[in-house]
C-alpha cells in the first residue's frame, strides 16, 4: 500500500478521490430499467449492438452483400447518432476480427492520444501539458473531474474514424461510402429517442452547458426531448457525408479539425492545454498482435495493451482454472466468491504493470505464463476474502507505482458474424456520459485523457500509466473470441462499463462455457465484482441472496448498480444445421438479429 509523505501530496490525494466519487456518481452506466429478452436464432449471420437502429444498419449492411467490417463500420456511424452518450466518432475503440478463410485474428487499436505540444516533438510546449501537472489546476491545485471535461483539456485525438478506415481497407468488401448511408438518412429524416439517452440526457449535470449540445438535444426550457420525439440531426449528416467522401482526413484536417480546436477554446481552455491541428493530423491507428490464452478446453483471444481487458480476462480465468474452483454454478456463493478473488489478484497486477506499450516494456509474456498464474491462484482462499491483493512479483514490481485513474465508464459493444463466419467484436467509448460534453459538427468530443493515472509517480516511483506526450491512456475495453478445441469459432462477446468491462466479460466466459447457460442466460448473470477493500454485489438482483455467505467469508458488501452492456453471440448447431445464438444484455436497449 502506498503511504502519503507530505500534507500537500495529501490533499492532492484527498481531492482525486473526492473526484473519483463524484466522476462514480456521474457514471452513464446507471440503470435505466431492465427488460427480459429471449436468445436470438439464425443461421446465416447476426448482430448484436446496444440499439435497434445500429443492429438494423448492420443486417442492412450484410442482407446487402457486405460483411462484418462493413456492418460494424455502419453500425458505429449510427451509435454515433442515436446512442451519444456511449460512444461517436469523437472518440475511440478497439477492434477484434477473425478471418474465417485464413483462420487469423487481428486487432485494431483506435484508442485517443494525448496532445504532442505545439512543436509536434514531444519537447518542452509538450511536456508542459502532458506532464504530472496535467491534472492540477494553475495554481497547483488538484483538479477535479469538472474542471477537466470542462474546458477540454481532457479530450483526446479521436481514433475511431481512422481505425475503422484500416480495418476497411484491410477486410471490407463494400465500398466505404456505403457503410454511411443508412446513418446519414437517419440523421436528416431523424430517429425516435429512447427511454435511455432521455433519462441520460435528463440526469446529466454538464451537456446543457455546451450551446451546440442544447440545441440538439434539450428543449428551450432545459427539458431534454421526449422519449418517442424525432430528433434529426442535420451537422451530423453533413460531417458524415464529408468522412463518407474524403475519409478520415475530412475530420482531422480542414474545417472539421478547426471546428474541433475552435470549441474547446470556447471552454476556456488555453492553447498549450489541449489538441492542436497536428495533433489530429497525425493520428494513426495502429493494428496489434491479439493476446490469447487457453482457458479449459477452449482458447480465448482479445485485446492487448493499451487496453487491459484482455490480460486482465485471460489472468481472472486462468486463476479460477489452476485454484479448481467450482463454477459449474455461477450463482452459488463459492463460486461467486473465487471470482471476485481471482479478479483481485489479476486487478493488482493491472494496476502495477499495464499502460501503452509503446511508452513502457509490459510484462506480458510473464504474466500469461502458466506458472506464474499457478503461483498466483494458490493466493485464493476459498473460506477468506483478501480485501486488497499485491501485484505479483514480476521484475518492474518495485520500479513502478499503481494506477489510480478513474476511466469512468460511457462505452458500447458491438458484435457481428457474417455469412461467411468473419466475424467482429469492437469495443467504442467517449469516456464518461457524452465525453466530454462538447459538441462539434453533430458529435461529441471524448474526455478520454481522465483514462491516464491521476498520479504521476509516487515516492518517486513512475506510475506505468501516467500522462505523457503522444501516449494512448489505458483501458479496460475487452472484445473477446472464443475457439473451441477445433480451433474454430465459438463465440463472440464483449461488453460496456468501464474497468467492470473486464468482470462482465470474464463473468459471461465463465457463465457460458463453466455453467452451460445459454447466451441470454449468460449474459443477465446478477454481478459480483472487487473494489479496493469490498465487494460489489449487483443491487436488486438474485446476487444479493449470496451476501450472508460472502460477509461470512470476510467480504464487506457493497451494493450497487452494475449496468453492464453485454453483448454475445455463440455457435450453435440445430437439428444438424449450423447457426448462431445471440444474447443480449437485459440491462441497456440491445438488439440481436439477422438472417
Amino acid at each position: 500500500m502506498y503511504v502519503v509523505r507530505g500534507i500537500k501530496h495529501a490533499v492532492f490525494l484527498a481531492t482525486i478521490f473526492s473526484t473519483i466519487a463524484t466522476a462514480q456518481s456521474l457514471q452513464p452506466e446507471a440503470a435505466s430499467g431492465t427488460a427480459s429478452r429471449a436468445t436470438v436464432h439464425t443461421q446465416q449471420f447476426m448482430a448484436v449492438t446496444a440499439n435497434r437502429y445500429a443492429t438494423d444498419a448492420a443486417v442492412t449492411i450484410m442482407k446487402n452483400g457486405g460483411n462484418a467490417v462493413d456492418a460494424v463500420l455502419a453500425a458505429q456511424w449510427t451509435l454515433t447518432l442515436v446512442e451519444p452518450q456511449s460512444s461517436g466518432i469523437g472518440g475511440g475503440a478497439f477492434l477484434l476480427h477473425w478471418q474465417a478463410d485464413s483462420k487469423k485474428v487481428t486487432s485494431w487499436d483506435g484508442r485517443e492520444t494525448a496532445r504532442r505540444g505545439n512543436d509536434g516533438e514531444g519537447g518542452t510546449t509538450s511536456a508542459n501539458a502532458a506532464s504530472k501537472s496535467f491534472f492540477r489546476r494553475s495554481d497547483g491545485s488538484a483538479a477535479g473531474f469538472a474542471d477537466m471535461i470542462a474546458t477540454g483539456r481532457a479530450v483526446g485525438a479521436p481514433g475511431v474514424v481512422p481505425m475503422l478506415k484500416q480495418a476497411h481497407q484491410a477486410h471490407g468488401k463494400l465500398p466505404w461510402a456505403k457503410t454511411f448511408e443508412y446513418a446519414i438518412a437517419l440523421a436528416d429524416n431523424g430517429f425516435e429517442v429512447s427511454p435511455r439517452l432521455n433519462k441520460l440526457l435528463t440526469d446529466d449535470a454538464f451537456l446543457r452547458k455546451d450551446p451546440t449540445a442544447f440545441a440538439l438535444y434539450y428543449n428551450a426550457d432545459g427539458s431534454p426531448k421526449a422519449v418517442g420525439v424525432r430528433l434529426k440531426n442535420p451537422a451530423l449528416a453533413k460531417t458524415l457525408r464529408a468522412i463518407a467522401a474524403a475519409g478520415p482526413s475530412a475530420m482531422q484536417t480542414g474545417d472539421i479539425a478547426q471546428s474541433i480546436i475552435s470549441a474547446m477554446l470556447a471552454r476556456g481552455a488555453k492553447a498549450d492545454e489541449i489538441l492542436n491541428l497536428a495533433d489530429l493530423a497525425d493520428y494513426v491507428a495502429k493494428q496489434r498482435d491479439p493476446v490469447c490464452a487457453p482457458y479449459r478446453i477452449w482458447r480465448l483471444c482479445s485485446m492487448g495493451p493499451p487496453s487491459s481487458g484482455g490480460i486482465t480476462v485471460l489472468q481472472i480465468l486462468a486463476h479460477l482454472e489452476y485454484a479448481n474452483a467450482a463454477m459449474a454454478d455461477p450463482m452459488s456463493p463459492a463460486a461467486a466468491h473465487a471470482f471476485v478473488e481471482s479478479s483481485r489478484l489479476a486487478f493488482a497486477d493491472r494496476g502495477r504493470y499495464l499502460a501503452d506499450p509503446d511508452f513502457i516494456r509490459i510484462p506480458q509474456a510473464e504474466m500469461l505464463d502458466p506458472s506464474y498464474l499457478a503461483q498466483r491462484a494458490k493466493l485464493i482462499n476459498p473460506e477468506r476474502t483478501m480485501p486488497n491483493a499485491p501485484p505479483g512479483d514480476l521484475p518492474q514490481k518495485l520500479a513502478l507505482a499503481d494506477d489510480d485513474s478513474l476511466e469512468i465508464p460511457a462505452t458500447t459493444h458491438l458484435s457481428i458474424v457474417d455469412a461467411e463466419g468473419n466475424a467482429v467484436a469492437m469495443t467504442s467509448s467517449v469516456e464518461s456520459a457524452f465525453g466530454s460534453r462538447i459538441g462539434v459538427g453533430g458529435f461529441l468530443l471524448n474526455n478520454q485523457l481522465t483514462d491516464f493515472s491521476w498520479s504521476f509517480e509516487k515516492e518517486g516511483k513512475p506510475v506505468a500509466n501516467r500522462m505523457e506526450p503522444g501516449k494512448r491512456p489505458l483501458s479496460s475495453m475487452a472484445p473477446t473470441f472464443i475457439f473451441d478445441a477445433d480451433g474454430k469459432l465459438y463465440a463472440v462477446l464483449g461488453s460496456a462499463g468501464g474497468p467492470r468491462i473486464i468482470n462482465y466479460v470474464a463473468r459471461a466466459v465463465s457463465g457460458l462455457l463453466d455453467g452451460k447457460l445459454d447466451p441470454s442466460a449468460a449474459v443477465a448473470l446478477p454481478h459480483v465484482g472487487p473494489r479496493p477493500g469490498a465487494t460489489d454485489v449487483e443491487r436488486g438482483t438474485a446476487a444479493e441472496a449470496m451476501i450472508g455467505e460472502l460477509e461470512k467469508r470476510g467480504h464487506v458488501i457493497s451494493k450497487s448498480e452494475m449496468t453492464s452492456g453485454t453483448h454475445l453471440i455463440v455457435r450453435e448447431t440445430v437439428n444438424g444445421k449450423s447457426g448462431w445464438a445471440g444474447g443480449v444484455d437485459p440491462r441497456r436497449e440491445g438488439v440481436a438479429a439477422g438472417d
